[in-house]
C-alpha cells in the first residue's frame, strides 16, 4: 500500500522534471529568432538563408520539447508498477 503511493507520488515528480525541458525549449526557441533578428538588422542581404537556418534552429529545438513532453506521457501512462 505504501510502496505504491510512494511510487505514484515518484512517477509524478519525475513527469514535472521532465516537462521543465520545455521551459528550456521555449527559452532556446526566443534565443534562435533573436538572432535572426539581429543578424538580418546587421545585414540584411542575407536574410534569406538567415531565415533558413533560424527555422532549422526552430525545427531542432522544439525536437527537444516534444521528446520531453513524449517522456511526460510516457512516464504518466504507459510505465506502471
Amino acid at each position: 500500500m505504501i510502496y505504491s503511493v510512494m511510487l505514484e507520488g515518484a512517477k509524478s515528480m519525475g513527469a514535472g522534471a521532465a516537462t521543465i525541458a520545455s521551459t528550456g525549449a521555449a527559452i532556446g526557441i526566443g534565443n534562435v529568432f533573436s538572432s535572426s533578428i539581429h543578424s538580418v538588422a546587421r545585414n540584411p542581404s542575407l536574410a534569406k538563408q538567415l531565415f533558413c537556418y533560424a527555422i532549422l534552429g526552430f525545427a531542432l529545438t522544439e525536437a527537444i520539447a516534444l521528446f520531453a513532453l513524449m517522456m511526460v506521457f510516457l512516464i504518466s501512462f504507459v510505465f506502471r508498477f
